[in-house]
Parts: structure tokens; C-alpha cells; sequence
């Protein structure tokens, strides 16, 4: 559903603009995650997501605490505290960007006071996204997260699925609670995105059911932004809420998260055909071998031309993992990783512009350019 993020990371050459687009020196916050100095590396952000995780873990437990037992022991499981059988483990929650764009924008538009109020906001978005997870590992029959067995395959699909359901509405129920002045526009913007996430699912289920030649590319990117780049803008905007942020700009950072999230996708498709097996934890083409229509796959499709129509035919009979080279080139023949990687390059150009919008210095707009950068960076 709203699930983007690969344990790996790899940037396709040229997919990372320039820094200068917000008109200064690259920067990336670590003191209240507004402004400092940066480097090319990423370790700012490494930092910016490390306090993030630190802020927002001891209320994602609280909240996930509040649940029935029975519910409480699959969210515990999925979020890695706990083993299967109920006992301390010290697993992985996840990278923790969603929580850290809603706590950067709010130091970004409002310094350390609108960062340390929105932390309940923090932890809502962090709650929608595991909601999005436990599904999606279950309709994608997906059998392993974070480096051990997902939710369904451990307590069947029926539980996991309504684990995520109860991950939501504790969610929901935390923006409601909060005392804050924003929190009222707040949930209603979280409850539209997961609206959307879950219009993006339900149209990205119904596009594999279709012929290649069925399928545009418009609508193609159209449910990629409602599965990735959704939750990224709703994430930014609620920080930019929490803040007293005026509505164009949190509209600005709405965009932006959404741009940053599309240029991840496109990314993420170029590595779901051409990803070394070694970084990606998975078979290489794995994507081809599953007739995913994916975004370089479908602009492939839509080119005209030989390879166009070769990739077609390919994608019109079963997989055989012989094909699989040559599926893999009639998509780079007929131009979709070309195209793929120019639009995320652009996709990051545009996510820039938004955010220079509503964040002018670039020295405050820096933690929220270096978490663009760093789910956009990739290693093969």
C-alpha cells in the first residue's frame, strides 16, 4: 500500500540534482534538525533519522501498549520488539523517514518547540505506515521484512491484516487526543492519505490484471504517487501544520514529499530490474520475472518501436527465467531505464522547488534536502 522502503539503497547515475536548486550550499540539520553543516555522505541524516527514532519510539510503544493482548503481540512482532512467542527481541523497526519529515519540516518552519509538539504526529504517520505494511506483505505474499518472517506467514493473514487495521486507528486516535491546534486539521489530512494509499493499492492490483498493452503511462505514475509519494507529502505537511505553517506552505511541502517519494519509485523500479541480488536481498529481474507493470517497464511499453513490441510478447507469456536477459534488455532498448532515471532526476529537481517554497534558507531547509537525498541514494 504505502510501503516504498527497501532495507538497500542505490541511486541510478544523474538522479540526484544538485543542491544549489535551493539556491545555497548543500545542509542538512542535526541540531533540532533546522540547519548545519553538510556533506555529501550522508551522515547528517543518518543523525536527523537516529533522533527521529529516538523522539518517536517511547509513544509508538505507549500507543501500541494501549492494545488487547492478542493484537498487542503482532504489532510488537512486526515492529521487532518482540519474538513470535511473546519474549524481549531486539529487532529492527524500521528507518524511521516518515516520522523524521514530520519532525524536520515542523523544526524547519517552527525551530525546536514545533519539532518536540509534533512528536504525537510523528508517531501517527509512523503507525499508518506499518498499517501499510502488514497488508501489503499479505497481498504481495511477501515472506520475509526486516530481515526475518513477516507478520501473516507467523500468525496467518487474518491476524496480521488485523493488526494493521488496529495500527490505524491508533493512529487516528492519537492526532484526536492531542491537545494541539493543528492536531484537528491534521487527522483529517492523515485519514485522506490513507484514503489515497489505499485507492493506489487497489489500482496498482487491478493494473497487473491487465494486458501491457492496456495500461498508460499517466495512470501508471498517477498510482505510484498515491502509493509512495502520498504518505511522504502528508508526512512534511503535518510537520508543516504543527508548525502554524501557512496553508500554501504546507501544500509546498506536501508537494515536495510527494515529488521526493515519486523519484524514489522510478528509482526503485530501475533497481527492481537491473539491482545486484547482493543489495537488493532479492533475485535479480525479480520484478520482470513477475510481470510487474512498473514504471520503466511501462514507458517501455509505450514507446513504439520493435523492442516495444518484442517486450510485449514477452510479457504476454509466462516467465522463463531463459527470457529473462532479454526481457531485461528490450526494456533498456526500448528506453524505459533512460526514462526512468531522467524523470527521477527531474521528480527530485521539482521536490527542491516546492521546498524552496515554503524554506528560503537553505541553511533551515537543509535536514529536510539531506532525508530527500537519502531515500533517493542507492548503492548496487
Amino acid at each position: 500500500m504505502g510501503e516504498f522502503m527497501t532495507e538497500t539503497q542505490q541511486r541510478p547515475t544523474g538522479a540526484r540534482p544538485s543542491a544549489e536548486t535551493l539556491g545555497g550550499p548543500r545542509s542538512a540539520a542535526v541540531e533540532g534538525d533546522g540547519g548545519g553543516p553538510g556533506s555529501p555522505d550522508g551522515v547528517e541524516a543518518t543523525v536527523i533519522l537516529e533522533r527521529a527514532r529516538a523522539s518517536v519510539d517511547p509513544e509508538l510503544r505507549a500507543a501500541v501498549e494501549s492494545l488487547p493482548p492478542s493484537l498487542r503481540r503482532i504489532a510488537s512482532y512486526h515492529f521487532g520488539w518482540e519474538h513470535p512467542d511473546g519474549t524481549p527481541a531486539a529487532g529492527n523497526a524500521g528507518k524511521a523517514i516518515r516520522p523524521a519529515l514530520v519532525l524536520t519540516a515542523a523544526a524547519a518552519l517552527g525551530g525546536p518547540r514545533a519539532r518536540a509538539a509534533a512528536v504525537p504526529a510523528a508517531v501517527a504517520v509512523e503507525l499508518v505506515h506499518n498499517f501499510t505494511l502488514l497488508h501489503d506483505d499479505v497481498m504481495d505474499r511477501d515472506t520475509t521484512r526486516r530481515h526475518r518472517p513477516t507478520a501473516w506467514t507467523v500468525f496467518g493473514e487474518a491476524d496480521a491484516i488485523l493488526g494493521g487495521d488496529a495500527l490505524q486507528a491508533l493512529a487516528l486516535r492519537l492526532l484526536a487526543e492531542d491537545p494541539h491546534p493543528a492536531s484537528a486539521p491534521a487527522v483529517a489530512r492523515l485519514a485522506d492519505c490513507i484514503v489515497e494509499l489505499c485507492a493506489g493499492q487497489q489500482a496498482d492490483t487491478a493494473l497487473e490484471k491487465r494486458k501491457p498493452g492496456e495500461v498508460g503511462l499517466a495512470e501508471v505514475l498517477t498510482m505510484a504517487e498515491a502509493k509512495t509519494g502520498a504518505l511522504l507529502g502528508c508526512a512534511c505537511a503535518l510537520g508543516a501544520l504543527y508548525a502554524g505553517a501557512a496553508a500554501e506552505d504546507v501544500a509546498a511541502l506536501d508537494s515536495f514529499g510527494r515529488e521526493a517519494g515519486l523519484a524514489f519509485q522510478l528509482i526503485d523500479d530501475v533497481i527492481g530490474i537491473w539491482g545486484d541480488p547482493r543489495h537488493t536481498g532479492k533475485p535479480a529481474g525479480a520484478d520482470l520475472a513477475a510481470r510487474k507493470k512498473s514504471l520503466p517497464v511501462v514507458a517501455a511499453l509505450t514507446s513504439g518501436g520493435p523492442a516495444a513490441a518484442e517486450l510485449a510478447a514477452l510479457y504476454e507469456t509466462p516467465y522463463d527465467k531463459e527470457d529473462l536477459q532479454r526481457t531485461a534488455l528490450a526494456v533498456e532498448r526500448a528506453g524505459g531505464r533512460d526514462w526512468a532515471q531522467a524523470q527521477a532526476a527531474d521528480r527530485m529537481a521539482r521536490a527542491m522547488q516546492e521546498l524552496a517554497r515554503a524554506v528560503s534558507d537553505p541553511r533551515e531547509a537543509g535536514g529536510l534536502l539531506a532525508l530527500a537525498e537519502f531515500v533517493t541514494r542507492r548503492s548496487n
